[in-house]
């Protein structure tokens, strides 16, 4: 009982007991012996101590005092007084001087040297610093001598309630099951006081709800949120906005607060079933829409959401259970009722269905409320469209014999229009289906006939569409793929499944089998494939060789007798008959060709010809071959290089002399005009070598023989070059002998009309004064330096 008295007095008279000390000295000023034990944290002291025992001496102790206490926020009119400083050593007159350092010193905490009284100048704040560590000294104040080592003291700020309750981390979100129970936990909150939370109860925090109430209720000391109420509905109201405060001083009256929110919002359960918005729905849908085609959508609504609001749907009764089926939608929740079977106006024009929505995932706990479903009735009716004909089967399958008659019936399809105007329909065949047109078929009742012969070998199966379509509605058209399958009948004859050629060695031995042949035959019986063999019967009794059938139908070929030569006979031809066992039996006859050949002892051929007896030991006939033909070929090649070689040298025209045309005629005589011809003979442009004979060609052929051309006479100096160059060349492009077009003529003349004229001296009729030559200049650069030599010629002169 008396603890308790005295912690409720010190909660109601803290504050006066600590401005009371704060105002009164807190040093204990009282002399000690030196058999006296320092205080703790006396520092200083101990080590004045310890230096008194190293030099044996003893002197009286200084001071002693316990920590300075000062109020924080304290504010007045003047200084406060922390506590005042003295020592032993001071008989009261004014020799001593008090000096203060440290934290604060001459700015926070300042001391009266006379007296040793501290003040403090500053208002203080114990959340900024909560102590100040300074070091007091005396000394004297003539000399300034220390009269005692400094000691360190503490000025400790004490602590009031200044500081509220903050939520650092508010505002708060929380989230908590709709339908909880009383006492679920919802959250939990924090504040923080900056207060000292030792010192009394200025952070000592107690919480409370201001808004929120009954909803939830909250732990005064733990900060824990927890629902108050039982059955909170989230469709009823889903957030609720809680004020939560803290207030310290334990809530005391005069104490400081702090408030913050926390948001609360209920989640979802699964405690509501789905209902259909209407119990009736009505649908229709043409008969030929396509299957797995939408016809209609309900829906089942759910007070809940997430999923705990999905639902499942399914046609729990009805006439079209195995018509129609529902799915969900999983976007909208919606049922989606679809078509799973073709309906059919004219069979059933209506169906009643009752489908049912059901929660997916269900609470245990809210089980007990009801069943999480609901019910609805569809009604479905069936509308009519004009539908195209139906065959009577999907696919048809026909069989008809290889040697069927043309025009025959292979089958017949039929179809019919379900309408109830039943149109009439005709038929035909896809032609791309049938590019051969090897089939026919009725337009009116849907016979197929033949139309081309059939061959099972060519062919064993023919697949092709016959197409339905309604006469009154062209664009109502179906389909149907008919497949017809050629039967076999026996009409091909076996024949050697290769062709084969035997070899008999000569030192065989009678009975050794020969050759084992087979048969094949192109039919196909049911029971397979049987073959006869036999001789001709003019070979019946064949000296040579007889035959013996297999029991895997096959036939081997036996030497009668031994001794067989090549030089005797070297080939033997035994025709064969086969013969199969079909309806009529078919045969014909194959020839085995049976050679003789040389073999060694263990019966490996070496050599089927007689010439191989003629040939040298080791080497065979086919590399004496091979020996030849490399030697003819190396004869063929040295004849075409010296052909060629020979063919080169050799010129393109016979000549005896040099052709002028390849010459370069230079000559320095200028001329003397028109009347001089002697100059140059007109008749060096002629080839000399072709004036009197013919002019045989070395590099072609002519085909025709022509008898050679009369040589031309020499021309008169007087000839007229143009008409004596067409002569030539009329000449040269009718005679076939002449040089070939790609042949190059050269003529050395120049031609008339050109653009310079005559440079001749000779030409002109007037006197060499009476020239001009400043035309010269007009002609081009070719002709610049003889206009300047003209010039220049004529300026001499007149000079």
């Amino acid at each position: 009982m008396p603890e308790r008295l005295t912690e409720m007095l010190m909660d109601t008279w803290t504050p006066l007991i600590i401005l009371w000390i704060t105002v009164l000295p807190s040093i204990y000023m009282a002399p000690m012996n030196q058999s006296q034990v320092l205080p703790s944290g006396s520092s200083t002291g101990l080590k004045r101590l310890n230096e008194e025992q190293r030099v044996l001496h003893r002197s009286r102790r200084g001071w002693v005092w316990n920590q300075m206490f000062v109020l924080e926020e304290f504010s007045g009119p003047e200084p406060i007084l922390v506590g005042r400083l003295h020592t032993d050593l001071d008989p009261g007159s004014s020799k001593i001087k008090y000096i203060l350092s440290g934290d604060g010193a001459g700015t926070i905490f300042v001391i009266n040297d006379k007296t040793g009284d501290i003040h403090a100048m500053k208002r203080l704040d114990r959340e900024e610093k909560a102590e100040y560590t300074l070091t007091a000294q005396a000394v004297d104040r003539d000399t300034n001598q220390p009269l005692e080592p400094p000691s360190e003291f503490i000025i400790k700020v004490q602590d009031i309630n200044d500081n509220a309750p903050e939520f650092v981390e508010g505002p708060y979100h929380a989230t908590v099951p709709e339908m909880s129970l009383v006492g679920t936990f919802v959250t939990k909150v924090t504040a923080t006081d900056a207060d000292d939370p030792v010192y009394g109860n200025s952070a000592k925090l107690v919480y409370s709800i201001l808004e929120g109430q009954p909803y939830f209720s909250i732990e005064p000391h733990t900060a824990i949120i927890k629902t108050a109420l039982p059955n909170m509905d989230r469709e009823a109201k889903e957030e609720y906005f809680v004020v939560i405060q803290a207030k310290d001083m334990g809530g005391h009256m005069g104490g400081l607060s702090g408030t913050t929110t926390v948001t609360i919002t209920l989640s979802d359960v699964n405690d509501n079933p789905p209902k259909f918005a209407q119990s009736l729905y009505h649908f229709s849908v043409m008969e030929d829409v396509a299957l797995g085609e939408p016809i209609g959508r309900v829906k089942a609504n759910d007070l809940d959401i997430g999923e705990n609001a999905k639902s499942s749907y399914d046609i729990v009764e009805g006439d079209g259970m195995d018509i129609f089926e529902i799915t969900t939608d999983a976007q909208t929740q919606d049922g989606v009722i679809r078509v799973r079977k073709p309906l059919d106006f004219e069979t059933k024009k209506s169906y009643t269905l009752k489908v049912e929505a059901a929660n997916i995932h269900l609470d245990p706990r809210f089980l007990s409320g009801g069943p999480f479903k609901d019910t609805a009735t569809v009604k479905i009716v069936v509308e009519d469209a004009d539908e195209p004909p139906v065959f009577s089967s999907p696919t048809y399958l026909l069989e008809v014999h290889e040697n069927a008659a043309l025009n025959s019936v292979l089958g017949q399809v039929t179809a019919h229009d379900p309408d109830v105007s039943s149109s009439p329909i005709r038929f035909s065949i896809d032609r791309h289906t049938d590019l051969e047109r090897q089939f026919n078929i009725n337009a009116e009742d849907g016979k197929i006939t033949l139309a081309t012969p059939l061959d099972r070998e060519t062919s064993t199966w023919h697949n092709i569409t016959i197409v339905a379509t309604e006469t009154r509605n062209h664009s109502q058209v179906s389909r149907v793929p008919v497949a017809i399958k050629v039967l076999d009948v026996n009409d091909n004859a076996p024949e050697f499944a290769s062709e084969h050629e035997a070899f008999l060695c000569e030192n065989g031995k009678p009975g050794q089998v020969i050759q084992i042949v087979s048969a094949v035959d192109k039919d196909d019986p049911k029971n397979g494939h049987y073959f006869l063999y036999s001789l001709l019967p003019e070979m019946v009794n064949n000296p040579n060789f007889t035959i013996k059938k297999n029991e895997d139908n096959t036939l081997s070929i036996l030497a009668k007798h031994s001794g067989f030569s090549r030089q005797k006979q070297e080939v033997y031809l035994l025709p064969i008959i086969i013969s199969d066992s079909g309806t009529p039996p078919m045969s014909s006859t194959g020839t085995l060709t049976i050679r003789v050949c040389g073999c060694s002892s263990d019966g490996t051929v070496q050599s089927c010809n007689a010439e191989a007896y003629v040939l040298p030991i080791g080497l065979s006939m086919g590399a004496l071959i091979a020996i030849l033909a490399c030697i003819i070929l190396l004869l063929v090649i040295v004849v075409l290089f010296v052909t060629l070689r020979r063919h080169k040298n050799e010129p393109l025209i016979i000549k005896d002399d040099e052709d002028v045309r390849e010459n370069i005629i230079r000559y320095d005589d200028e001329g003397g005009g028109e009347e001089d011809t002697e100059a140059f003979d007109i008749a060096t442009l002629q080839n000399p070598d072709g004036i009197n004979g013919f002019l045989p060609r070395k590099d072609i052929k002519p085909d025709l023989q022509f008898m050679p051309r009369q040589g031309l006479a020499p021309v008169p100096n007087g000839v007229d070059v143009d008409e004596f160059i067409n002569v030539r060349l009329h000449e040269a492009d009718n005679d076939p002998t002449a040089p070939p077009y790609d042949s190059i003529q050269i003529y050395g003349y120049e031609g008339k009309g050109s653009a310079a004229g005559s440079l001749s001296s000779l030409e002109s009729s007037t006197s060499d004064s009476d020239q001009n030559f400043d035309y010269l200049s007009e002609w081009g650069p070719r002709f610049k330096r003889l206009g300047e030599l003209y010039s220049v010629g004529e300026s001499d002169k007149e000079t």
